[in-house]
């Protein structure tokens, strides 16, 4: 695998590797940590105006994901975009790898869709996390695959605050 720490791909341009390891990291977490039996492949990871935004640690292991989804045509005139399956190893946990994902992930969307609102919906333990990097709570707490989540709301960078 490269020692680039930083990746982003489309999934056209997915090594074969780098797909294996990210639906690895995805399952360990998400399905195994988390016990949350839910369908990952979605069908969203194909999208043309998905990308695949990949961290690696110094030894080259995949340790830290987020997808990145770029507008869709029911997403009417707010164009949103959003960010998905955002994921640490273990490994990469508590040290602020999570932030500088959050970071890189917030940085790609607005070079790539700038002028945009980014949308995500957090587990509702991480709420603070998110909002640490602009995200404002919207809405009601809900279950998701049995886990509590919250809608939340980033402005285009540069942007009035959200209410």
């Amino acid at each position: 695998m490269s020692h680039a720490p930083w990746r982003v791909s489309s999934f056209d341009g997915l090594t074969t590797e780098w797909l294996y390891a990210l639906l690895r990291l995805r399952a360990e977490v998400f399905v195994v940590e988390q016990a949350c039996a839910f369908l990952d492949l979605d069908g969203r990871d194909t999208e043309p105006d998905t990308l695949h935004l990949m961290g690696f640690d110094q030894h080259g292991e995949l340790v830290r994901y987020a997808r990145l989804l770029g507008p869709r045509e029911d997403s009417g005139a707010s164009g949103e975009v959003a960010i998905g399956r955002v994921v640490c190893a273990r490994a990469a946990r508590g040290n602020g790898q999570g932030h500088g994902l959050i970071a890189r992930a917030v940085e790609e969307m607005a070079e790539r869709w700038p002028g945009r609102v980014i949308k995500l919906s957090a587990q509702a333990h991480l709420q603070g996390f998110y909002a640490a990097h602009g995200f404002v709570a919207q809405g009601e707490t809900y279950l998701e695959d049995g886990i509590p989540h919250v809608d939340m709301r980033r402005p285009p960078s540069g942007g009035a605050p959200m209410s």
